[in-house]
């Protein structure tokens, strides 16, 4: 007979007011290692978090067996210890503070060389973790390093990563821990092709360990390692099947994807001065460097009006940064050649007077909003380039705010706070807030982290359509070749901060 180690048995679930499961039954026996797959909604994070014991679980029964296990094999070890300490969960976002822990990062901090001095490195951040209480460590911190390739990174400050870089750090955070149990939601997405290959060979690392893993993913990218699948669907496990049975079509959306193009129509009909440049961006010989740290080294590029542009290359090439200079993030666009919508840089205009005429939907940007503004606030707040609403709502911006919201399928969430939504949500926010001032230039990084198969397709038709209806310029940045919409024809690739293909 199997062992369990966790099992939740006929479970209420709850998150503040909202009923999240019903009579939840879910079990993990000993060797099992569990991929949570299901389209955006589904209930994947909600299960982690209920594992991690971080959600309000009321009638049923919750057994951590192996805590209990643990609790016997290691006597000598069990003051004020708890099955909290003996998890580690890998969220989709990050909880870095500064350095004299007075508040959270700003989002421009990254690019600005003072202020990001004010952060951990890598290596002293990782210092900062304390282990389970066991005698044997398999994961230390060289180990970690050695595993997850972070020795390049060691000297850098948390806020100067890249996306994928800062997945990998967390996930060495966890394992620094060296928990019994595992939880890690959706560590793909930001993973260049590479990383991604070789993440594989770390699951299998580290269940070899003696470490159970729990992970939400897509249905398509299901690491080697894992044993077991469950379905989720409507905030309810609707299948479970050893991963040999499972076929990642039982888990795919069969919805209609339409698109009112007249809808569409009419809210790109406001103004839009694409035409009115002759040059969006026009980059010579472009090198930014952080101390000793070239990340961007010679770099040329022309954004004509009405391009539509990949902009691609691994963790850590430079694509962050060179987005930076056009986004008015960076303060070492001053320095270099740099001319965005037919002016130079440093010749008189504001960061306002650049970023009112771009669209910019980032991975990490919901992070850096209010925690009290819902999503038809974020979304209005697009008008004004700031980060949150910091006025009172206009009705007229709140009614065109309303039909993007519909145009996305993300209407029902209008009223909601933009961080209880789930993640494809809440990066839909972030693009209508793009897109509702109908800028002459769009800068997509990244966009569909976090979305369903679905809502990837749903959105590359958006994309599409909004390239059809209109002359707007794009510049679109993904690791993955699928998400490039069609109407994207030129291609700038980086490598280690140099233009390598264009």
């Amino acid at each position: 007979m199997a062992s369990p180690i966790y099992s939740a048995k006929n479970l209420t679930v709850r998150f503040l007011n909202n009923v999240l499961f019903t009579d939840l039954n879910f079990s993990i026996d000993k060797g099992q290692h569990w991929a949570l797959v299901g389209e955006s909604g589904s209930g994947k994070s909600a299960l982690l978090q209920t594992i991690a014991g971080n959600l309000n679980a009321t009638g049923g029964e919750v057994c951590y067996h192996f805590f209990e296990d643990y609790l016997q094999d290691h006597p000598d070890n069990t003051e004020r210890l708890t099955h909290h300490k003996l998890i580690a969960m890998v969220e989709a976002k990050h909880h870095f503070k500064n350095l004299s822990n007075t508040g959270n990062f700003y989002y421009q901090q990254r690019y600005n060389s003072m202020d990001s001095d004010d952060a951990l490195t890598v290596e002293q951040y990782l210092h900062t973790i304390n282990p389970a209480p066991q005698l044997d460590l398999y994961w230390h911190f060289d180990k970690i390093v050695q595993t997850l390739k972070l020795d390049q990174l060691s000297g850098k400050q948390l806020i100067k990563l890249s996306n994928g870089e800062t997945k990998r750090l967390r996930i060495a955070a966890a394992l620094i821990k060296n928990p019994l149990l595992l939880l890690l939601d959706s560590p793909l997405t930001g993973l260049d092709v590479q990383t991604r290959r070789e993440f594989n060979d770390v699951i299998k690392e580290i269940t070899q360990s003696g470490i159970t893993v729990i992970m939400a993913t897509s249905p398509y990218e299901i690491p080697d390692a894992i044993t077991n699948v469950a379905v989720l669907k409507n905030c309810g496990i609707a299948q479970s099947v050893a991963k040999a049975d499972f076929k990642p079509g039982i888990a795919d959306l069969q919805e209609d994807d339409h698109i009112d193009k007249g809808e569409l129509k009419s809210l790109l009909s406001h103004h839009n001065s694409s035409g009115e440049y002759r040059q969006i961006v026009a980059m010579k010989n472009v090198h930014v460097k952080y101390g000793d740290n070239v990340i961007l080294d010679d770099v040329s590029w022309q954004v004509n009006p009405g391009e539509r542009w990949a902009l691609l290359g691994h963790n850590g090439a430079g694509k962050s940064t060179l987005l930076s200079l056009i986004n008015g993030d960076n303060p070492q666009a001053y320095a270099n050649d740099i001319v965005l919508f037919d002016k130079k840089r440093g010749t008189g205009e504001s960061i306002w007077d650049i970023k009112k005429k771009i669209g910019f939907v980032s991975p990490e940007l919901h992070q850096y909003f209010p925690t009290d503004n819902s999503c038809l606030q974020v979304i209005e707040s697009g008008y004004y380039d700031t980060l949150g609403l910091f006025r009172p709502s206009n009705k007229a911006r709140t009614e065109v705010a309303l039909r993007w919201m519909k145009a996305l399928e993300i209407d029902k969430y209008a009223r909601v706070l933009l961080k209880n939504v789930p993640a494809s949500a809440q990066r839909l926010c972030l693009l209508a807030r793009a897109l509702i001032k109908n800028p002459p230039l769009l800068i997509f990084d990244e966009p569909c982290q976090g979305m369903d198969s679905h809502q990837q397709q749903h959105f590359k038709k958006l994309v599409d359509a909004i390239c059809g209806l209109s002359e707007v310029t794009l510049i679109y940045v993904t690791h993955y070749q699928h998400e490039i919409p069609e109407s994207v024809a030129k291609v700038l690739k980086l490598e280690k901060g140099r233009v390598v293909g264009n």
